[in-house]
């Protein structure tokens, strides 16, 4: 299946804006609030895959009110999987980015984009924060931008179904931890097995072995993505909404200037290169990641008990592959598919067995 143009990434309708603008102001829950780039959750027991808080957020009201109420007659699981489904093919959409961006230039265009918006919508306040509050905003923006960075390269590398369920791998990880169950064991031996799988057995787009950097990269996004859920936490008890976001999606941003502003710079002025339509593809894609995503999460969270959304979640790498397909054409064999299956099914029991 042939790759798609920058240019095809689809620009939100006014009415998604309106409830992209409603969401992203709305204000937390008392325990526990979105506050991460890829849809972590802080909640107030022992974290798992996305969780989401324990306390769902009241009812929207005001003039956005009418637009938030329309995708409530959506079944929320049906939100969820929507959400789920945007993230993952605006990964897939970054990936023809590479080519004239480059993987460094493409993430810090990405990663500028969703700071300016989150922070032109939220308009943070840091006046009377504590300074480890802010250091806790900008570890998790430089654990976010490590994680976005390496996610990347891994699926320049790696088919995005694999480079996920590695990814994958980080959440997984802290759910077990602080599951602190020897029955637990069961699903970490079961992930095991699924990287064993994907690693050993699977193979790359060209048919061959897989790319050990793209391995390490994919390894990399998993241990960024832990971090950033443990900071999550702090962030999310320290800020108000959305604004713990758009404070270390800037510090993600300005990560990784020094490594992606040259590289970006030397794309769009290119000879034949087109700027204006590289910057749109980049702007479009910074939307569908994360931007619109958590407008349907956060309509569907207040119908939604928890532990359904963290199953759900599980998912994630299964809908990969299948973006991955899709959108780029990778076909995945028997061994990724059953790697695969046994990630999602190790998140699904842990999520299942988990603390109640």
């Amino acid at each position: 299946m042939p790759t798609p143009h920058p240019s095809e990434t689809a620009a939100p309708t006014p009415a998604a804006a309106a409830a992209v603008s409603e969401a992203l102001a709305m204000p937390p829950a008392p325990k526990g609030e979105p506050a991460g780039e890829r849809g972590s959750w802080r909640r107030g027991e022992a974290p798992g895959p996305a969780a989401p808080p324990g306390l769902r957020p009241g009812r929207p009201t005001g003039r956005f009110a009418k637009v938030l109420r329309r995708p409530e007659r959506i079944p929320a699981p049906l939100l969820c999987l929507a959400a789920m489904f945007l993230v993952q093919t605006g990964i897939a959409l970054s990936k023809p980015l590479f080519g004239p961006l480059g993987v460094s230039g493409t993430t810090f265009l990405r990663l500028g984009f969703a700071a300016v918006i989150l922070l032109a919508v939220t308009r943070p306040r840091l006046r009377g924060k504590r300074p480890r509050d802010l250091g806790a905003a900008a570890l998790l923006g430089m654990a976010s931008a490590g994680m976005t960075f390496l996610f990347a390269g891994a699926i320049d590398r790696l088919p995005m179904g694999t480079a996920a369920t590695i990814e994958f791998l980080g959440p997984l990880a802290v759910a077990l931890v602080f599951a602190r169950r020897a029955s637990h064991l069961l699903w970490a031996l079961l992930a095991a097995a699924g990287v064993v799988l994907l690693t050993l057995l699977g193979e790359g787009g060209d048919g061959g072995g897989l790319d050990p950097v793209g391995l390490l990269y994919a390894f990399g996004a998993a241990a960024c993505y832990a971090a950033y859920i443990l900071f999550t936490d702090k962030v999310g008890a320290a800020f108000q909404g959305f604004q713990g976001l758009a404070v270390s999606m800037t510090v993600g941003a300005l990560t990784l200037a020094p490594f992606g502003l040259g590289e970006a710079w030397d794309g769009l002025t290119a000879p034949g290169a087109s700027p204006v339509v590289l910057l749109a593809s980049v702007a479009g894609v910074s939307l569908l990641l994360p931007v619109i995503p958590y407008a349907l999460e956060m309509t569907a969270l207040r119908r939604m008990p928890q532990r359904v959304f963290s199953v759900l979640v599980s998912l994630e790498p299964a809908v990969s592959a299948l973006v991955g397909l899709v959108v780029l054409g990778q076909l995945l064999g028997a061994p990724q598919l059953a790697g695969i299956g046994c990630v999602v099914a190790a998140s699904v029991g842990a999520t299942l067995t988990g603390r109640r």
